[in-house]
């Protein structure tokens, strides 16, 4: 079955909820359809969980997102798919544990063991620190890392990184064992100090973050899990880009899509797959603008992106393969965004795409700019065109 670019950019709009009728109303019920539509958010720019729910809501609400996050708690920070920073709806926490982090915590592991080995501790020894933080953690309530490290003064202790280079030098074991602490699944990152840009959270356990028994899953049913939500928000796609976008290797993935049994199609000339009960075409939504920040899950959801891209990676993306913020027109990449300093949304264009479009394009920054208000958002990685924009008038 052929299922050609048309579709696969109106599936776009429609379930990514950028088209406007796909869009989200009520804001906590917003964060929750939009996290769950996407699979994840990304979230290793804390701004980008807020700005993507914002693109997707027609009555964008910081309050909504921090209330699912650390009130609600519907919504869980945590490290997944291809150890990068996500926020997942609340059940679907093991799913992603059991599929991807799991295999983070252990490579994790292995490296702090090893460099802990050259400095004299063993595996026992990170044991103890461990069972000792989360002990600590759990007298609390709720603690920053400084706080856990007075509480535990083993987690001061220091580490040689890059002896000899001009980058090199030491720091503490203290964000390494909390991050592999929550990769393990024992404890979870809560609300930052802070406004929502920030990136210096709170630590509370697992168990008192999300009180009750979670659902378990095996490493293989949660695979074939993950690789169905995928599916449903990103395909029909390429099996690579479900390999790349989770993170697994060639035989999980094929043991993962073995049990799903999905659908073999072409998508204009390149091998696909769908849910076999996802082959009927979507109706093409009503013509839609987007500025999407950078990192968004969106264009971040694919590994080959010729067919929204087109030819603007170079100017849209960082070296290391981060994306930055975006413009979009019906279901295609049209351009690049970033906020100048005195508050205006500057937008570049690199494709014509008619008056009328550019008149929304510059409607919907509007839109932005006032929402944003005093808030200054600078990408944590930073891309050719983003920096330029930032520092010229354009708009």
């Amino acid at each position: 079955m052929r299922i050609d670019v048309r579709q696969r950019r109106a599936r776009l709009g429609v379930r990514h909820l950028l088209a406007a009728k796909a869009q989200a109303v009520e804001p906590v019920a917003a964060v929750e359809s939009i996290a769950d539509g996407l699979v994840a958010l990304h979230a290793t720019d804390p701004a980008t969980v807020h700005l993507s729910v914002a693109a997707r809501s027609r009555v964008p609400d910081v309050t909504g997102v921090e209330r699912a996050l650390y009130e609600d708690r519907v919504l869980v920070r945590m490290l997944g798919m291809r150890r990068t920073m996500f926020v997942v709806r609340s059940g679907l926490v093991p799913v992603v544990q059991e599929a991807c982090t799991r295999d983070v915590a252990a490579r994790e592991r292995r490296g702090l063991v090893q460099a802990l080995a050259e400095a004299g501790r063993t595996a026992a020894w990170l044991s103890d620190v461990e069972d000792a933080v989360v002990a600590a953690l759990a007298t609390r309530g709720a603690a920053t890392a400084a706080e856990l490290a007075a509480d535990e003064p083993r987690l001061r202790t220091e580490l040689v990184y890059a002896p000899g280079k001009s980058y090199g030098g030491t720091a503490y074991i203290t964000s390494r064992v909390l991050g592999l602490l929550a990769a393990d699944g024992r404890i979870v990152r809560g609300r930052p100090r802070g406004s929502w840009l920030s990136g210096q959270y709170s630590w509370s356990t697992l168990d008192t973050w999300l009180p009750g028994r979670p659902e378990v899953w095996s490493a293989e049913s949660a695979r074939v899990e993950l690789a169905r939500r995928w599916l449903r928000a990103f395909g029909p796609a390429p099996v690579a880009d479900l390999r790349w976008w989770a993170g697994w290797t060639v035989g999980q993935t094929k043991k993962a899509l073995a049990e799903l049994g999905p659908v073999e199609v072409d998508l204009d000339g390149v091998d696909g797959i769908a849910l076999a009960d996802d082959l009927a075409p979507v109706a093409e939504p009503a013509p839609w603008v987007a500025l999407l920040p950078g990192l968004d899950p969106t264009p971040m959801g694919w590994q080959s992106r010729d067919w929204f891209l087109g030819g603007h990676a170079r100017a849209l993306f960082d070296r290391s393969g981060n994306i930055g913020p975006t413009v979009w027109c019906d279901g295609r990449t049209v351009g690049g965004w970033a906020q100048h300093p005195s508050g205006e949304i500057a937008v570049r264009l690199l494709e014509d795409v008619g008056a009328d479009t550019t008149a929304t394009i510059a409607a919907e920054a509007e839109r932005l700019r006032l929402w944003l208000g005093d808030v200054r958002i600078t990408p944590r990685f930073r891309t050719p065109l983003e920096r330029e924009l930032s520092s010229s008038s354009d708009r």
